[in-house]
């Protein structure tokens, strides 16, 4: 419902399809895993949201682009203009991952990450990357905000059950929460995301499907994590930074590689992020056993 109505709300603004796509469905995907995390944050269990957030960035950058090219029976097609200007993408995640070397998030290095966030949104803005088009004037503007806030007040609900029903449930199974976030609850909250992407890919608007999983991902790094460590400043295990942080970076840099080489991802390459994201849930069973 947040992403149908906002985009609705941005069409009836006769806002771009850029817009639209790359930062404000972004913006809307990253909602769930936002919510999650911060009342993770509150109950105490800062780690579960932060595992959250990299778990859903690595599903995003394997598992979500494979599912959209066995999806579409197709390569997913690179636009030479957003290559030009994710250039410094990989870089950008790496930044949290430098952050949390020591366990430890501090107010500071959250704010830090909430600017190169926003810093970054704003080249790719001032650049104008991704798909130009008019879109048609549209009426019904209050009720597409109407129900934007409605569902937005649905996934807090939704995020603060899914924390204390992901937590009871690790404890039923007698492994860390941590796990769960990273595997089970991640992938949930990639789902807005995904079928934003399905829709694009299969009206062959694959600027879109690409424009809304980076900016999604690059959100959840910078901005979100940030605005984790300004409410309160917290300790994690580092593990989550040495293994699934590490896999995030990894999985960026393979990506943009594919991204780079005759811009398109191909199907093969598509199986291959596939089992990149097979051996990292493999690799996260092991060492949280």
């Amino acid at each position: 419902m947040a992403t149908k109505y906002s985009a609705k709300l941005a069409e009836s603004f006769n806002i771009s399809k850029y817009i639209v796509g790359f930062i404000i469905v972004a913006f809307i995907s990253i909602l769930p895993e936002t919510l999650i995390s911060i009342n993770s944050a509150i109950g105490g269990i800062p780690e579960f949201g932060l595992g959250t957030l990299f778990g859903s960035n690595i599903a995003d950058l394997s598992l979500i682009f494979a599912i959209l090219i066995i999806y579409a029976r197709r390569g997913i097609k690179i636009e030479s203009k957003v290559l030009k200007n994710i250039r410094l993408y990989p870089f950008f995640l790496l930044l949290p991952l430098l952050f949390g070397l020591n366990g430890h998030y501090s107010r500071i290095e959250g704010i830090f990450l909430i600017i190169a966030g926003i810093v970054f949104y704003y080249l790719v803005f001032k650049n104008g990357i991704g798909v130009s088009a008019n879109l048609r004037n549209g009426n019904g503007k209050y009720k597409s905000l109407l129900f934007l806030i409605i569902s937005m007040a649905l996934l807090l609900i939704g995020s603060h059950f899914t924390v204390t029903s992901a937590t009871a449930l690790a404890h039923t199974l007698k492994i860390t929460p941590i796990l769960i976030g990273m595997l089970v609850v991640s992938l949930g909250t990639t789902m807005p995301e995904l079928f934003f992407s399905l829709k694009a890919v299969k009206r062959k608007d694959d600027g879109l499907a690409v424009g809304d999983i980076l900016g999604s991902v690059l959100a959840d790094a910078t901005i979100v994590v940030g605005i984790l460590a300004t409410i309160s400043p917290f300790f994690f295990p580092v593990k989550i930074v040495y293994i699934t942080g590490v896999f995030m970076a990894i999985s960026s840099f393979i990506l943009l590689k594919f991204m780079k080489t005759g811009k398109l991802i191909t199907k093969n390459e598509g199986y291959l992020l596939l089992s990149f994201w097979v051996i990292y849930v493999i690799v996260e069973f092991i060492v949280n056993r």
